[in-house]
């Protein structure tokens, strides 16, 4: 169990009285108020840092503080010079704060609270802008993490911290949280697994509405709520109005204009899997792979992780196809000297390969491999698809980067980034240039469902040779302020920021964004009319988020090798404190003159754990996540070298000590899943032996005398496999997909004449009820 939030000198936590949550939606993006309302019941002012996370795509805009009844207000400034404002008015005995972003991990920050007396209160209100994620029925998903503001046990308990989101304990402070949804398309209904007051609609054409939890809601686990828009897949558009006061022309002066495309797939084009392509994968072998997925309890090391995805992969690639698989460290080698054809014989030689891989090959050199995987004549008609898989960074990105785009035209990348250490210039760069996609793995995430994902994209088509036509009235121009878009795959949406330049004469006026691509070979065109007057009390959310995207952009450019790094620097600074949206370079720093007197002796520091998360998927795990100032300096070996660390923040980091590592590490339950998977055949079969039926729970002579009459024991074995798959892991279909269609595809061409029969008996003898239309026969 871990302590969360600010602790006192007896390592007890100063009370969380009570938070206020306020969220304003517009279309597909979001701005989350949050106020936290604390009070120091020691007997000595207390300086303290409190480390919380944000949802990755998030841009924090807003900190302010109240010391009993006087509000300070952040502003934003370079992060040096804030750090010395900060220092000075401690040394001065004026209270002060300073938020900034977390040199370890750009969607994690730091709260420093200085000299807070002695029985003073503090309410804390930080307030970002976000987009909001699709889900699989269209809907948009926003998530309030329980462990952004942590969860006490009662005074008196020895609990100390509701580590599970299941837990049902009594949490002693209030939570007040009220949504405000607007959009173009009306507002279908809004569904959260929390209870919700009734949705009161504030307009005729539901187009605004309203929402608040129950009030006897205890924070005991993430809220989340579900938004569904009419018409989800059509395109909108929504401007901003700038700010009246800042000079026209600059990003905050003019309006912005948001475009959402959400484009529905035609169901002839998504019921086609393709049975073609070349599929390479690239998998990390260098030291640091043997670091453990994450901080907590059972936590698997990258590398077995790996292993076991990319055997999952092999199983699920379609007959016919071609594949090789490399490895990288300091040298690289493959499995075969070129593409192999997928066959039973070459997919057994693969699985055993990949099952002995190690970390063991030192370093991170990633451009050697694939300039060799370049350098192989493309296989006519099959179409190559490159799979990386890595944690870590490298000094050479940009040629790494170039290398990919450079062959952009022969192949598609889809890259992911393992741990919180992995480089995000060079994952998301890969996927980019080369017209993939790309997952992030970190925390507790299982890489397989993330993984098999990028394979479906993989195989069916997307949405590629992107083009956008703006048009706007005379004297008016756009300038565009979103990273190209060269792909998009189905499920997947798209928001583009444009700035529009110059003067509108017209109240009635409208503009035109026409969006062509191909999908699938045939050339489709959407054409959006939308009012160029703004929206009325939007907040900047979306001018912030265009910022966030700006900032971002220069960011990654500023980690490639060559890059004029003060220059990009500077363009960041002044673009973070013009939008007010914080970056790597700046922070917010707020100050409380108090009486003037420096003060005398060392200020108590404190530890401030609270309950991590990964920032990508949102799921919580616990650990401590801060420390002070003497482990800032501290340094692990990781990744062939000593690495600057803020102690127990980079969950993924390795330990240098494995034999403790692995004292404290259970024993891995076994997957029966992966199992099951790994005893498939290529051409989609199953076998019948003790190592099948033991995932079934059952003996071979229970299952073998159970075959109906006139069935072979491989059918036999394939249905009860597509059975167990439906009855037990349906929450993992994701994973299972491909094997079960290439199961059902070899089951058809057996012809079999009894098969209603084997799914009866199959289901009776697992205890399932699966109906045979479900099983894809």
């Amino acid at each position: 169990m871990v302590n969360c939030g600010l602790l006192t000198v007896k390592n007890e936590p100063v009370p969380l009285k009570s938070i206020e949550v306020d969220l304003q939606v517009q279309g597909h993006v979001a701005t989350v108020s949050s106020t936290l309302q604390y009070a120091n019941e020691e007997n000595s002012p207390l300086e303290a840092l409190f480390v919380f996370p944000i949802p990755a795509e998030a841009a924090l805009c807003h900190f302010s503080a109240k010391i009993a009844d006087q509000e300070i207000v952040g502003k934003l400034q370079e992060k040096e010079k804030a750090k010395e404002e900060y220092d000075d008015a401690i040394a001065s005995g004026d209270q002060a704060f300073l938020l900034e972003e977390s040199e370890e991990s750009e969607d994690v920050f730091k709260l420093s609270v200085g000299s807070l007396p002695a029985g003073q209160s503090a309410a804390v209100t930080f307030v970002y802008v976000t987009e909001l994620s699709v889900q699989a029925d269209h809907s948009l998903r926003f998530c309030l993490p329980a462990v952004l503001n942590p969860r006490y046990s009662p005074p008196g308990t020895d609990s100390g911290v509701v580590s599970e989101i299941t837990s049902s304990t009594s949490i002693p402070y209030s939570l007040s949280f009220t949504a405000n949804v607007s959009s173009p398309n009306p507002i279908a209904k809004v569904e959260s697994k929390c209870a919700l007051e009734p949705l009161v609609f504030l307009n005729a054409d539901h187009t605004n509405a309203k929402v608040s939890l129950c009030a006897d809601h205890k924070f005991d686990r993430d809220v989340e709520l579900y938004l569904y828009y009419e018409n989800a897949h059509q395109p909108t558009a929504i401007v901003e109005a700038g700010v009246p006061t800042a000079k026209p022309g600059t990003l905050m002066g003019d309006p912005v204009v948001l475009l959402s495309l959400y484009p529905e797939f035609p169901e002839a084009v998504m019921s086609s899997v393709s049975s073609c392509g070349e599929f390479v994968f690239v998998m990390d072998r260098s030291g640091s792979m043997g670091c453990a997925m994450h901080n907590g309890s059972g936590a698997r090391l990258r590398i077995e992780s790996a292993r076991d995805t990319l055997v999952l992969l092999l199983k699920s690639l379609p007959m016919g196809c071609y594949f090789n698989i490399y490895s990288f460290g300091s040298h690289y080698e493959s499995v075969f000297p070129k593409s192999v054809e997928y066959t039973e014989e070459t997919m057994d030689q693969a699985v055993k390969k990949v099952k002995e891989m190690q970390s063991d090959m030192g370093g991170t050199e990633i451009l050697e491999p694939l300039k060799h995987i370049y350098s192989q004549q493309c296989i006519p008609n099959h179409p190559r698809q490159v799979f990386i898989f890595t944690d870590g960074e490298v000094g050479n990105t940009k040629d790494v980067l170039q290398l990919v785009k450079n062959n952009a035209d022969h192949h598609r990348c889809f890259s992911f980034g393992i741990g919180e250490g992995a480089s995000t210039a060079l994952i998301k760069g890969m996927a980019q240039e080369g017209r993939g996609h790309t997952q992030f793995i970190t925390g507790s995430d299982r890489m397989q469902p993330k993984v098999m994902q990028s394979l479906r994209y993989a195989l069916q088509p997307a949405v590629v040779d992107i083009i956008e036509v703006w048009t706007v009235p005379v004297g008016m121009s756009t300038t565009h302020l979103s990273p190209p878009l060269n792909v998009l795959f189905q499920g997947q949406r798209a928001l583009i920021y444009a700035q529009l330049k110059g003067e509108n004469q017209s109240s009635d006026a409208q503009g035109t964004i026409t969006v062509k691509y191909h999908l699938a070979g045939q050339e489709v065109a959407n054409t959006l009319n939308y009012s160029l007057k703004p929206v009325e009390n939007s907040g900047l959310s979306i001018h912030r988020l265009a910022a966030r995207s700006l900032i971002r952009s220069l960011e990654r450019e500023e980690q490639t090798e060559g890059a004029e790094k003060e220059a990009l620097k500077s363009k960041v600074v002044e673009l973070s404190v013009e939008s007010g949206v914080s970056s790597s370079h700046t922070a917010f720093i707020a100050v409380h003159k108090g009486s003037g007197e420096s003060l005398k002796g060392p200020l108590l520091q404190r530890r401030v754990p609270t309950l991590m998360m990964n920032m990508r998927g949102m799921r919580p795990m616990a650990m401590a996540c801060c420390a002070p100032p003497m482990a800032l300096r501290s340094v692990m070996t990781c990744r062939g070298g000593p690495v600057p660390m803020m102690a127990m923040l980079d969950s993924n980091l390795c330990s240098m000590d494995s034999e403790i590592l692995d004292s404290e590490t259970p024993p891995v339950v076994e997957d029966l899943l992966l199992q099951l998977i790994s005893l498939q055949k290529a051409s989609g079969c199953w076998e019948m032996d003790s190592a099948l039926v033991n995932v079934f729970g059952k003996t071979e002579d229970e299952v073998v005398k159970q075959t109906p009459a006139q069935v072979e024991k491989g059918v036999w074995a394939t249905v009860l496999a597509l059975i167990w798959l439906h009855g037990f892991k349906m929450d993992d279909q994701v994973e299972w997909q491909f094997v079960a269609m290439k199961a059902a595809t070899w089951i058809q061409k057996q012809k079999v004449d009894s098969l209603s029969e084997c799914v009866r008996v199959g289901n009776a003898l697992l205890g399932c009820q699966v109906k045979e239309e479900a099983l894809g026969f």
